[in-house]
């Protein structure tokens, strides 16, 4: 059954990945962002699939480094659930990530290192979509039956 949401989720960031590249490029936005928002995007995927094992986020401690190699105390974590360690930004930077509790933030500074700016100096911040904790918005979300 894994395999099975594995398989999902791994044509969910293909498709999530070509939709989100088509749209930025005809927009006009800078290589770097453009390429920083595809790996937020893939990140959050694994982020997404953690939290249905899991049922929670990493926390601050944990960070992305959880998606590679099992928290203590997590006998529910079945990953990895990234091939390699998370990569860095365009900048060679390392993504920052913040737990909020029920979510997260996942964010790059962009190519100047500090907040705000424009082009590739643009800072790019992802945050989970609402999650619903109920039983059939988690089936939905994790691809459970039942």
């Amino acid at each position: 059954m894994r395999r099975v949401v594995g398989l999902v989720a791994v044509v969910f960031v293909v498709v999530a990945a070509l939709d989100v590249i088509v749209r930025w490029y005809s927009a006009g936005v800078d290589e770097g962002v453009k390429a920083v928002r595809v790996q937020i995007e893939m990140l959050g995927v694994a982020l997404d699939t953690f939290r249905c094992d899991v049922g929670r986020y990493p926390t601050d401690d944990e960070g992305l480094r959880a998606l590679r190699e099992r928290p203590a105390g997590l006998a529910s974590w079945d990953g990895p659930y990234l091939k390699k360690d998370a990569p860095n930004d365009p900048w060679d930077r390392p993504f920052i990530y913040r737990s909020t509790g029920n979510g997260y933030e996942l964010f790059s500074l962009g190519a100047d290192a500090t907040p705000g700016g424009r082009g590739d100096d643009l800072d790019e911040v992802g945050t989970p979509e609402p999650w619903s904790d109920d039983a059939q918005g988690r089936r939905l979300r994790c691809g459970e039956s039942g």
